[in-house]
């Protein structure tokens, strides 16, 4: 399944490039990771590369987005458990390789793959294995392999009977003892006790590669696993057979050394996938959309009647700590005093929508200005996958529910949202709203329930017309209610490559029924000839002006004092971002000192 853009020369063992020689070439700290156990296999990935063409990889302990544009880059970055990546250069192709380098990656292991296969279904058999989590999934699988594999340094690999094994061979399988993790390791010992089980013969270097394989393969995602552990990766996707894509917060799009070359091939990786999320998928349902173990988006269609290219797949990585606002201030979405209009927003209870294309980040801002919601809101979430993240501790998570019968055991976002009002929630947020759920989030904001949510749309005008179009159909006179539209899309910038733009940030004014058109103001705007943001709206804020600034205090007379409460924001902002706490928890503490210190109303 992998597909190298090179040639990889010999083994150092077997005539290739001497490890001395290249070790001296590398940087002092690839030096330093190369020397660990578990990375021995990087340095020889490194004498087998075509170093005369690329040269020696540059070695980033972590990856800045300071790499960002970077043209046709040659370096290698580690993603942990021993596991590092190479971004390969390919001059001829916009997109460049991304090669995990896995301690299996030059390894002839199939024979040896299917002899310790028949080995762990025998013992399997013999033990009540119930434990599904993946922790004691992995110990245990680990612990199996070192009961039935004998390691021996340079040995000629054989499979011999446990009763003919000599006492140094015996002393070297029983140097991995167990140690006790349940009943089924105290099984697994009980099996092996004066049994004429078989034994495989290998060296340090195969143990490695084949208990790494096992564990990617029966615990983890099989060959996706190295993608989804690299917290760089944003999606990974593969459109059917041929190679697999991913794409990367540095280097952007980027394509993998995974490849499908065989229908059958690419079905069994599929449904594998699918029954490990505990959707299994058929002819007669061959589409899942589901989130996996550590959080991620993930959605299958399968089979060739509904794909013609073959099965294909999509993950959106999860995660593990939200990006916040001050991160995307760095990243360039926005800037402070855009942040400090949406903390101003978020506190007043103002509805609001972020609305954009797919993969424009969309969720990513929804998380992070909830860090601006007042921190004793009880918060209700509505989705179909679990993606949003939220630092409240009074918030209540709530998922959609699907079965394949038709049992009436669904549970909708409609039926979610209906529940959500009789909870009594300060802020409803809603993964996205796509249909008759549009309704009831408009009547709760008719009824004083903010609403915060994403959806699919490029503008005001095309979101207006399709909040008032089928399926959605919410009356024109409710669609006021409605108070501030955040416009976010992916862009190409000149100079500075892929990224994520706040487009426009919008006040809906009100609707005139007479004329039937919606008022709306640009209050931000992106200028994307300088790549900066202007304050269209500044001095001319309906919200700010109309609703903001009364229920602070400040006379109607005196109005436009509220923008200068919105510069101190913004100062504010900037100075927690200059010491350094960007941290999506820690400048969700901040926020609440500075709240309570009175350092603003």
């Amino acid at each position: 399944m992998e597909a190298l853009p090179f040639d990889p020369l010999p083994d150092p063992d077997n005539g290739g490039r001497s490890r001395k020689e290249v070790y001296a070439r590398l940087s002092t700290e690839m030096q330093e990771f190369v020397d660990r156990e578990e990375n021995k296999h990087i340095l020889d990935y490194v004498c087998r590369l075509p170093l005369e063409e690329i040269g020696i990889p540059e070695f980033h302990p972590y990856i800045s987005r300071a790499l960002k544009g970077m043209k046709h880059p040659n370096l290698i970055y580690p993603i942990g458990g021993g596991l590092a990546v190479h971004i390969y250069p390919d001059n001829d192709d916009l997109r460049d390789y991304y090669i995990p380098i896995e301690p299996c990656i030059f390894q002839d292991l199939e024979s040896t793959l299917e002899e310790v296969e028949w080995l762990l279904v025998d013992v399997v058999q013999g033990l009540e294995v119930n434990t599904k989590n993946p922790e004691e999934r992995k110990e245990l699988l680990e612990k199996v392999l070192e009961k039935i594999c004998i390691i021996k340094k340079n040995a000629e690999r054989k499979k011999k009977k446990g009763t003919e094994t000599n006492e140094e061979d015996q002393e070297e399988a029983d140097s991995g003892r167990f140690k006790i993790l349940s009943r089924h390791l105290k099984g697994i010992n009980k099996i092996y006790k004066n049994s004429n089980m078989p034994k495989i013969l290998i060296t340090p270097e195969e143990f490695r590669a084949i208990k790494y394989i096992m564990v990617r393969d029966k615990v983890g995602m099989g060959v996706l696993q190295p993608l989804l552990m690299d917290s760089n990766i944003e999606d990974i996707s593969c459109s059917g057979l041929g190679r697999t894509f991913v794409e990367h917060k540095v280097f952007s799009a980027l394509k993998t050394t995974i490849s499908f070359q065989e229908m059958e091939e690419l079905n069994s990786f599929v449904i594998q996938m699918s029954e490990k999320v505990g959707k299994p998928i058929t002819y007669r349902d061959p589409i899942v959309d589901t989130a996996l173990p550590d959080g991620s988006r993930i959605n299958i269609v399968f089979g060739e009647d509904v794909s013609k290219r073959g099965s294909n797949f999509t993950i959106r990585k999860f995660m593990g700590i939200p990006i916040s606002i001050l991160e995307l201030i760095e990243f360039g979405t926005l800037d402070y005093t855009m942040a400090a209009y949406m903390w101003m927003m978020m506190k007043a209870g103002m509805n609001c929508f972020i609305s954009g294309e797919t993969a424009s980040g969309k969720t990513t801002m929804m998380n992070a200005v909830t860090t601006f919601l007042p921190p004793n809101s009880k918060i209700v979430s509505i989705e179909d996958t679990p993606e949003l993240q939220v630092p409240h501790k009074n918030w209540t998570r709530e998922v959609t529910r699907t079965t394949r019968e038709d049992s009436g055991s669904d549970v909708s976002m409609f039926d979610l949202l209906k529940a959500a009002l009789r909870q009594r929630p300060n802020e409803i947020m809603i993964g996205e709203i796509r249909g008759v759920e549009g309704n009831i989030a408009f009547q709760a904001m008719q009824t004083g329930h903010p609403v915060m949510s994403t959806f699919h749309a490029a503008s005001v005008e095309k979101l207006i017309q399709r909040l008032t179009g089928d399926p959605i159909s919410v009356p024109k006179n409710y669609v006021d209610n409605l108070n501030v539209v955040l416009i976010q899309s992916a862009v190409n910038i000149p100079g500075k490559g892929f990224g994520r733009r706040v487009l426009s940030i919008n006040e809906i004014v009100g609707y005139d029924p007479i004329n039937h058109s919606f008022n709306f103001m640009d209050i931000f705007k992106w200028d994307p000839a300088t790549d900066t943001f202007k304050f269209t709206g500044k001095n001319n804020s309906y919200l700010l002006e109309q609703k903001i600034a009364p229920s602070m205090g400040i006379p109607e007379k005196q109005a436009r004092k509220i923008y200068v409460e919105l510069d101190k924001r913004a100062k504010i902002l900037k100075k927690i971002h200059q010491a350094r706490v960007i941290n999506f928890y820690e400048l969700f503490e901040m926020l609440i000192r500075v709240e309570e210190a009175g350092v603003i109303p």
